[in-house]
């Protein structure tokens, strides 16, 4: 047993134990991350901190104060906001589609225009799934997470923002959403056959699907990931700069601001989607590696907190939101390198985006608070509060 753990609660809960209970390491790395973005948003607009750069540091040194203020709420108020938050995050989208607060932007309906600010609310989901799917698998038995009927009630859980966010259409949110809940019911204890059975299930439903259920856009881009030789200039163009912009790179890259993909604009998003081309680009393999063994190294590290939380709920929630930041890196990092549809995910705050980045810090903030408070036990209630 540790010393922490021997400490009296009162002691506990005192500001001053809470601060250097924190993994800095994790924070270091966080704003590891954020630096190189707001270096390469600098380097990209030609060595001008507008219009992305300056906005890219602000944002995260305000989400970073508000990363660690969530770290000190004790793990019950998450646990007690999960269902309220997941229906009313629900409600947010239910709004895009059906009230003239909808905004398109990108040929997608995904945006929420509340005067002052528009936010994107299929990224806040993310966050209100993982909360509910934690609150709910934290009251059921091991039996129950592995095979039961009431999986049903996860599984909807599930589904239902997946349809909401997908029909808008949001297929990278929405392709986050259904991995991440996936992700949760492995972790919770899934029966193998059952994911044996889905895996062999999805298999046989996505050519249908990409063929017949998919907008004629989302279509060509599966189809172009395939080939994007085909059309060059037309649904082919993304990938094929972005592989120019990874192979121009080699072991030690062009230089820092010397990426001709980038400052002569031929990378297309190069602010936000394929903003990591541009570091292999400007950094080679050299430089790309080490950014990404940053991010290995912050998923390792939230798991491990995961890991040592003593009730159900903290394991759950902190891996489910490790989750879907690893899910961020992977379909980012395969997209630009031409092994996954181009399906406008963005790289971590790497990416320039102020919805995805809040996500991501409201995320941290709830794995360093597992990590604060992993004594913390929590009731077995079924209520809604």
């Amino acid at each position: 047993m540790t010393a922490s753990a021997l400490t009296r609660p009162g002691e506990r809960d005192r500001l001053s134990t809470k601060i250097t209970e924190l993994d800095w390491r994790l924070i270091g790395l966080l704003c590891v991350i954020a630096f190189v973005g707001t270096a390469m948003l600098y380097s990209i607009a030609g060595g001008e901190w507008r219009p992305w750069a300056l906005n890219h540091a602000i944002r995260f040194g305000a989400l970073l104060v508000m990363m660690l203020v969530l770290a000190m709420v004790h793990p019950k108020w998450w646990f007690r906001g999960a269902y309220p938050l997941y229906a009313f995050l629900l409600v947010l989208v239910l709004m895009i589609e059906f009230t003239p607060l909808g905004y398109v932007a990108g040929g997608a309906r995904n945006w929420l225009n509340l005067g002052f600010i528009r936010i994107q609310p299929a990224e806040f989901v993310k966050l209100g799934l993982v909360l509910a799917l934690a609150r709910w698998y934290h009251s059921h038995t091991a039996q129950e997470a592995r095979w039961s009927w009431k999986l049903l009630i996860p599984a909807a859980m599930i589904g239902v923002p997946f349809i909401l966010v997908a029909k808008q259409p949001d297929l990278g949110s929405a392709m986050v959403i259904g991995l991440t809940g996936l992700a949760i019911m492995v972790v919770a204890g899934l029966s193998w056959r059952v994911i044996a059975a889905g895996a062999i299930a999805a298999v046989a439903i996505i050519p249908p699907f990409v063929m017949f259920g998919m907008k004629a856009y989302q279509r060509n881009r599966v189809l172009t990931f395939l080939s994007p030789e085909s059309d060059p200039s037309g649904t082919g163009y993304n990938i094929i700069q972005s592989k120019i912009a990874l192979g121009s790179g080699g072991v030690l890259g062009r230089g820092y601001g010397l990426g001709s993909q980038s400052q002569l604009e031929f990378l297309p998003e190069r602010h936000t989607d394929f903003i990591f081309s541009t570091v292999a680009e400007e950094f080679g393999f050299v430089g790309s590696f080490a950014v990404l063994a940053c991010y290995i190294a912050i998923i390792l590290i939230a798991l491990r907190i995961a890991s040592l939380a003593h009730s159900h709920f903290g394991r759950i929630a902190a891996a489910g939101m490790t989750s879907f930041f690893a899910l961020f890196v992977l379909i980012n990092g395969a997209m630009v390198m031409g092994l996954a549809p181009v399906v406008g995910v963005p790289m971590p705050l790497l990416s320039h985006g102020g919805s995805s980045m809040m996500t991501v810090m409201f995320g941290f903030g709830l794995i360093l608070s597992t990590r604060v408070h992993r004594y913390a036990e929590l009731p077995k209630g079924h209520g809604l509060f």
